[in-house]
């Protein structure tokens, strides 16, 4: 046989490796910890084992442990995981005394020495025989329940044999409908090697696997003698040697020297070294076949995500999906000589780690990571200043607010500018509303046109010719525009976008030769900026809908720290064994939110955040924004 095994990280900071291991492995292992039982981050990994519909088994693991405690452990989780959760062994002398295991397939006691590997076989103890019995009689029943002929045959015979069981257990694992239970102690090397034998002899192998899928919703099954088909899954980038591109092999055999074409970008790619991958090592082999993990070094043009095939009909393997962001971060280069370097290096990053993004704000004028949490992030800057040697600092993201305003003002702006020969003359009258739907125009203005735009920032800006007698040429509105829109762009209160304003110009005046296009510009923004400061001007802030999955003993310290945070709540529920709080928060609230989260549950609570609307910030809160924007302001000049 051969396995591999791709082991991944259990912190939900790190969630997307996670996904990845789940999408590529035919049967997964969920560890829990004996002490704790049921935790949420094994909540939040479940939620992808159930997507993914893998076969799966469970190891209960730290059985050594002083505060060890297997029953509880598995009454949680068969409250959470159903009858499915199912108990192939259970242990003797549990605590720092354990050193035995009863496996109920074998009907055998593996007795380990004090430092563990491969046990003694002995007979069941007689003072463990009557529970044995039944839980061995209880494993039959669920491997007949899976198969109609096993059923046929336990009705016949009133038993199983062990061949028998573990056909049962593995169409029970194939149909997600048997979660296999282990016993272990990963510290002092007791019992891993006896679920190993399991997966070897009944875990189902990629060739019994349902076939993959591709885009167009066609099944490629994993046959050795079909077309070469490769997905890479991740990308590493290798110091000296560039891009290493670790794959699984969807369909057929693959050797060195063999082409292929980029499903998503149409590039000719040839693999010419093909590894397995040992750890830190790299192993070449000389061919690999459906269902293997490999890699491969310095394909030119082929990422995570992407798959090559060979000679033959044109595939595309369905993607993995990676989890949104839940927190961000501004990034800076101490050294400002690293900034063009920057971008080149968070690239190669970001291809190694779909679920690191990156945005270059125009708005907010940052570099912006957004990741999965604190130590997610810490990770990435980690890298960057021991691999790539750049130093950065990590610094608050600023927020995107939004200005608009709550009545109507006017004003008339003269903009005259005198220096020998020609000069700029224009004149612009204006008024500015709330823009709402169903508005209507005023009637003391006669209608001429009217432009509509939807701004990039979000909300509307409705501009409106009400130009009477040719006082303006029409020729001068888009310029009027355009200073509108630049001062949109850097509203008078904050520097923030503004939003939702109707825009009436009903007058001005113009000089037959001193009147252009910037001048118009110029008056324009100036109308523009002195109306809206009559306008009584409001800040708008982004509001976040915010959803913790949190045990009910820390609902108390986490519901106390929501409302320092001005939080909304929105609603409660339950799931299983948890709390759902469901509540509304100022994005500018929720900076370093995962931090304070793990500090008051021990890690035992997780969130997730998704984008609500924009709404009026308080009066305090504005004034106190609107004071330091005026400051800087006055700073930079």
């Amino acid at each position: 046989y051969k396995i591999n095994i791709i082991d991944t990280p259990g912190l939900d900071d790190f969630i997307g490796e996670v996904v990845v291991g789940l999408r590529v492995a035919d049967t997964g292992v969920m560890v829990l910890n004996a002490q704790h039982g049921v935790e949420v981050g094994t909540e939040l990994i479940w939620n992808y084992v159930d997507q993914f519909s893998k076969p799966v088994l469970f190891a209960i693991n730290q059985l050594d442990h002083e505060k060890s405690n297997f029953e509880a452990t598995v009454e949680e989780a068969k409250r959470r995981f159903g009858k499915a959760f199912t108990l192939m062994q259970y242990p003797l002398n549990e605590g720092v005394s354990f050193n035995a295991i009863i496996d109920l397939l074998k009907m055998t006691m593996y007795k380990f020495g004090p430092n563990g590997g491969k046990p003694e076989k002995l007979p069941i103890p007689d003072a463990e025989k009557a529970k044995a019995e039944e839980l061995h009689n209880q494993l039959v029943e669920i491997a007949a329940e899976n198969d109609e002929k096993l059923m046929e045959l336990y009705f016949e015979k009133g038993s199983l044999d062990e061949d028998e069981m573990r056909q049962g257990i593995k169409q029970g694992m194939m149909n997600h409908q048997v979660f296999p239970v282990f016993c272990i102690s990963a510290k002092k090397d007791m019992g891993s090697g006896r679920m190993m034998g399991f997966i070897d002899n009944v875990a189902p192998s990629a060739g019994e696997m349902p076939a993959e899928k591709s885009v167009d919703g066609r099944e490629i099954r994993g046959e050795v003698n079909g077309q070469p088909v490769v997905f890479i899954y991740k990308s590493l980038i290798e110091p000296h040697l560039g891009n290493l591109a670790l794959f699984k092999v969807i369909s057929g055999e693959i050797t060195a020297g063999l082409d292929f074409t980029n499903a998503d970008n149409g590039s000719a790619e040839r693999i010419n070294q093909l590894f397995i991958l040992d750890g830190k090592n790299r192993n070449g082999v000389a061919k690999l076949t459906a269902g293997d993990l490999g890699a491969t070094l310095k394909l030119k043009n082929t990422h995570t995500n992407q798959t090559l095939y060979g000679k033959g009909t044109a595939v595309k393997i369905q993607p993995i999906e990676f989890p949104e962001p839940r927190i961000s971060v501004a990034i800076v280069t101490k050294n400002k000589g690293d900034d063009e370097k920057l971008s080149t290096v968070l690239a190669d990053i970001n291809r190694e780690d779909p679920t690191l993004l990156i945005e270059y704000s125009r708005e907010l004028k940052q570099v912006i990571l957004h990741g999965q949490g604190e130590l997610h992030l810490q990770a990435t800057k980690w890298r960057l200043e021991n691999i790539y040697k750049m130093h950065v600092d990590f610094e608050k993201t600023r927020i995107p607010y939004r200005e608009t305003i709550r009545r109507a003002a006017r004003t008339t702006y003269r903009h005259k500018k005198q220096s020998g020969g020609a000069g700029q003359f224009a004149e612009v009258a204006m008024m500015i509303e709330p823009f709402h739907d169903g508005y209507k125009v005023p009637g003391e203005f006669n209608l001429r046109g009217k432009e509509e735009i939807a701004l990039d920032w979000g909300g509307k800006l409705i501009y409106h010719n009400c130009i009477v007698g040719g006082a303006i040429d029409t020729r001068f509105m888009p310029s009027i525009l355009k200073g509108v829109m630049d001062k949109m762009q850097e509203g008078p209160t904050t520097g923030s976008y503004v939003r939702d304003i109707n825009v009436y110009i009903y007058d001005g005046k113009m000089h037959p030769v001193d009147s252009n296009d910037m001048a118009f510009k110029i008056a324009g923004m100036m109308a523009f900026k002195e109306s809206f400061q009559q306008a009584d001007p409001k800040l708008l802030e982004p509001i976040y809908e915010l959803e913790i999955l949190v045990p009910e003993e820390q609902m108390g310290d986490v519901m106390s720290d929501l409302n320092t945070r001005r939080a909304v709540i929105i609603g409660m529920d339950s799931h299983k064994t948890y709390q759902v709080i469901k509540a509304r928060v100022p994005l500018s609230e929720l900076d370093k939110y995962s931090n304070t989260l793990r500090s008051l549950t021990q890690g035992k609570a997780s969130f997730k955040t998704r984008y609500a609307n924009y709404e009026l910030v308080p009066a305090e809160v504005q004034k106190k924004l609107a004071e330091e924007y005026q400051k800087h302001a006055k700073d930079d000049h």
